[in-house]
């Protein structure tokens, strides 16, 4: 607790720094926050809206669903 920082937030009970960016910076919205992981020229950035991953890889909704429900379940309680 209060020792991690990054995509999965800084675990430390205050959910106001969750997007805390790399140069420390918490910005208010996901693709923003997002766009500060970026690797330059990697992928595009993204724009306000956050596109379904879901869409563009049909019948890996189960398999995500599956992963998530590690990150939701006793361990990470």
């Amino acid at each position: 607790s209060g020792q991690v920082r990054g995509l999965c937030g800084t675990f430390n009970g205050d959910q106001r720094d969750e997007f805390t960016t790399p140069e420390g910076d918490v910005e208010p919205g996901v693709a923003a926050f997002a766009n500060a992981f970026r690797a330059a020229g990697a992928c595009p950035a993204l724009g306000p809206g956050i596109p379904d991953p879901c869409d563009a890889f049909p019948g890996s909704r189960e398999r995500a669903e599956a992963a998530c429900a590690v990150l939701m379940g006793p361990a990470f309680q």
